[in-house]
C-alpha cells in the first residue's frame, strides 16, 4: 500500500483552473476596501462619489517583460504600478484592481505565487487592494489590469486644464526606468539600482490627491516620457510648454550610467517612460512642497519646447 503523500501540483496546468484562482486569491490577502471581494460573479466597490474614475493597462510577456529580466513578483509590482497611477494622475485614490491574467499551462505554480505577491505588496503600497478577475489558458503570459479610483467629491485633474502663466512640475523619478532598460538590453544586469528601477517602478501615488488639493490644474503620469505626456497636456490644452534643463537634476547612478555606456543622461529624463512620475501644472502662486519641483512654464503658443527648441514627442510609441 502506498501511504505517501500525493505530489504537489508544480505547473499551473496540473493545478487546475479552479485550483489557481483559490491558491491565487488566497495570496492577495484582504480585498482593501471593497464591499465584496474575490470569489463571486464581480466584485463590489464602494462608489460614495457617484463618480469612478477606471482605467486599464495591458502587459505582454517579450513586449513588457521579459522572464529572464524579471521575476514574477516584479512583474507583478510593475503591472500594478502603472495602472495605478493612472488612477492617481487624475487625482485619485485607488479603491481597487481586477486582474485578467492569461498563461500557458506550463507555468510554474511557484512563478503565479510570485505574480500574486508582487500584485498584492504593490496595491498595498498603493493603499489598494486587488478585489477580482479572470484566468485563460494562451500562449504566451499576458496581464491586462483595470483599476479603480475615487474622487472624494473634488473634480478630476485632466490633462486639458493648463493656463497660461502656469508653472510644470514634477513628482517622482525620472530616468531611471530607461537606464535600467539600456544596462539590460546591453546584457548586464548591474548596476541593481537602475535595473530595479526599470523592474520595480515606484509612482508617488499620494502626490496625485495632494496635487490636487495643492491646486493642480492639468497633471498626467509619465508613462511614455516626459516631452511625450506632457505634449498630451500641451495639446489638450492649446497651450505650448517649455522645459528648462537647469532646473532638473541628474542623479550621480544615471550620471555613472551612462558614462560607462556613452549615453545622454538629460534623454533619459526627458524621453524615458515607465517611471510613472507625476507630472502637473499649477498656478505660479502655488508654494510647491516636496517631492514636487518645478521643471518649467505654460506659456501661450503649441507643443512641448526644451531649453527654447521645440522637440518632437520622443517617448514610446507602440506602433512606431
Amino acid at each position: 500500500m502506498n501511504t505517501g503523500s500525493a505530489t504537489p501540483p508544480e505547473t499551473v496546468g496540473q493545478l487546475g483552473e479552479f485550483g489557481l484562482i483559490d491558491r491565487f486569491v488566497a495570496r492577495l490577502g484582504a480585498a482593501g476596501q471593497a464591499l465584496l471581494g474575490p470569489g463571486d460573479d464581480a466584485a463590489v466597490l464602494p462608489a460614495a462619489d457617484g463618480r469612478v474614475v477606471v482605467s486599464t493597462d495591458s502587459l505582454f510577456e517579450g513586449r513588457h517583460f521579459r522572464r529572464d529580466w524579471s521575476s514574477a513578483e516584479d512583474i507583478g509590482h510593475k503591472a500594478a504600478a502603472q495602472a495605478v497611477a493612472d488612477i492617481a494622475a487624475m487625482g485619485a485614490r485607488p479603491t481597487g484592481v481586477v486582474v485578467a491574467l492569461a498563461l500557458p499551462a506550463e507555468t510554474s505554480v511557484k512563478w503565479t505565487d510570485g505574480l500574486a505577491d508582487g500584485l498584492r505588496d504593490e496595491c498595498a503600497r498603493a493603499g489598494t487592494a486587488v478585489v477580482g478577475g479572470d484566468v485563460v489558458r494562451a500562449d504566451l503570459i499576458a496581464l491586462t489590469l483595470t483599476a479603480f479610483g475615487d474622487l472624494a467629491g473634488a473634480q478630476p485633474v485632466t490633462r486639458g486644464g493648463a493656463h497660461v502663466g502656469d508653472i510644470v512640475a514634477v513628482a517622482g523619478r525620472l530616468g531611471w526606468s530607461a537606464a535600467g532598460l539600456v544596462v539590460l538590453t546591453r546584457g548586464f544586469r548591474s548596476p541593481l539600482a537602475v535595473v530595479n528601477a526599470h523592474r520595480r517602478p515606484e509612482p508617488p501615488y499620494a502626490e496625485g490627491p495632494h496635487a490636487l488639493k495643492l491646486g493642480a490644474t492639468a497633471m498626467c503620469d509619465v508613462s511614455d516620457g516626459l516631452i511625450q505626456d506632457l505634449g498630451h497636456i500641451a495639446k489638450a490644452s492649446s497651450v505650448r510648454i517649455n522645459l528648462d534643463t537647469e532646473r532638473f537634476t541628474v542623479p550621480d547612478k544615471l550620471r555613472d550610467v551612462a558614462g560607462a555606456l556613452g549615453a545622454d543622461p538629460m534623454s533619459w529624463l526627458l524621453e524615458g517612460g515607465e517611471d510613472h512620475a507625476l507630472a502637473a501644472t499649477f498656478a505660479a502662486t502655488v508654494e510647491l512642497p516636496a517631492p514636487w519641483h518645478r521643471v518649467g512654464s505654460v506659456v501661450p503658443g503649441h507643443g512641448v519646447y526644451v531649453d527654447g527648441v521645440a522637440r518632437d514627442a520622443g517617448g514610446y510609441d507602440h506602433f512606431a
